[in-house]
């Protein structure tokens, strides 16, 4: 065997094992590509094509709106409607809700409210009227309220009152006594009520009664011998 045999076969102190030589550097793990389902695919289109037409048809019902008329301040029954009471507004309206078209604002004011509107509601075609609260065959009586006779619950148009005689001073002081211990009262209606005079606080209510209860109230009234009695609203 010759010297350069020798020195090959010879392995060096530094060299790595003959196994880890011929193994060389180790690969990554190929990753195999997901196979496409063309089911999914198409489900996957579908889904958003039904996404697509209901963002359409939100956007179709946004844009359908209709120019009504709102309330923006407080109305009370029998109080006549001004520009300054409604305004205008556009909405997306529902076909069963009957609603005041804004072209049709011109013909409201001056109309009365038929009952108590509340700001911000929409204005129907019902809760307006022509006519005044003091119906044919009735008479108004101006009735003049002290402080102490005026009620805490607020006046309003179309409210029941009862009219109840009372004895005045002066019956009292010559001993006349009714001849009937229960007190005589006549039925009325709230048409309008001012607010309380400066100083006097006197409230001035306009009540409507029937024609031939209409002079008997006013007599009242003359001496001082009537008291205003709200009556419990028909619904409570």
């Amino acid at each position: 065997m010759s010297k350069t045999q020798e020195r090959t076969a010879v392995p060096t102190a530094h060299a790595l094992p003959q196994q880890a030589q011929a193994a060389g550097p180790v690969a990554p793990p190929r990753v195999s590509a997901r196979r496409r389902r063309p089911g999914v695919i198409a489900l996957s289109l579908a889904l958003i094509a039904a996404g697509g037409t209901g963002v359409a048809v939100l956007l179709l019902q946004v844009g359908d709106r209709t120019d009504v008329v709102t309330v923006v301040r407080d109305v009370q029954v029998g109080q006549v409607l001004t520009e300054q009471d409604l305004r205008k507004a556009s909405v997306a309206l529902d076909p069963a809700v009957k609603a005041v078209r804004a072209d049709d604002v011109d013909s409201i004011v001056g109309q009365r409210a038929a009952v108590e509107l509340k700001p911000g509601s929409l204005l129907s075609p019902s809760q307006v009227t022509k006519d005044s609260l003091v119906k044919a065959g009735e008479q108004l009586v101006p009735i003049g309220l002290k402080p102490e006779q005026v009620p805490a619950t607020a006046l309003v148009p179309g409210q029941r009152v009862q009219l109840v005689h009372v004895p005045g001073q002066g019956a009292a002081e010559t001993g006349e006594e009714p001849a009937d211990d229960s007190p005589q009262s006549i039925v009325g209606r709230v048409v309008k009520a001012s607010k309380a005079a400066p100083g006097t606080g006197v409230v001035v209510v306009d009540v409507a009664t029937t024609a031939d209860d209409g002079p008997t109230v006013a007599a009242w009234v003359s001496a001082d011998a009537l008291r205003l009695v709200l009556d419990a609203p028909e619904n409570s």
